[in-house]
């Protein structure tokens, strides 16, 4: 199995640089025609919205629509899908950025009851709290 680095993923994505999306491109097609998948870690996700949203100005909306299709899709592989796909949901719908909710879940699935921030807008958010704005459950 192949992972993609960010670069990759995006090139395929935006399709910005003929040369480097079209091998991103080859090596995809050429991976899956021998049956293989390509793992997409979740650093490399919350890269891809960051680049998408900040160096190309792709609207909330989209991105999210993006990162859907991209979970959808049977060739890829997650470390956590079902932890991507709570985080999505939340980003969709929240304030924060969708490595602040994707933070939250793994928080979560590490058995802590909440993730300190100083993010004010975070705050408004289930499971945020300020550092020292309330005592250790």
């Amino acid at each position: 199995m192949i992972a993609l680095d960010t670069n990759v993923l995006v090139r395929f994505l935006v399709e910005d640089d003929e040369a480097q999306s079209a091998a991103a491109a080859a090596l995809i097609v050429e991976t899956l025609s021998h049956g293989e998948g390509l793992f997409v870690s979740d650093i490399v996700v919350c890269e891809t919205v960051w680049v998408l949203t900040s160096c190309y100005r792709v609207r909330k909306a989209k991105v999210v629509s993006i990162l859907g299709d991209l979970l959808k899709a049977k060739q890829l592989t997650f470390a956590a899908p079902d932890s991507l796909s709570r985080a999505l949901g939340a980003y969709a719908g929240g304030r924060g950025d969708f490595s602040d909710y994707l933070i939250r879940e793994d928080a979560l699935l590490a058995g802590c009851d909440r993730v300190a921030t100083f993010d004010r807008a975070l705050l408004r958010d289930r499971d945020f709290v300020e550092p020292g704005a309330t005592s250790p459950r």
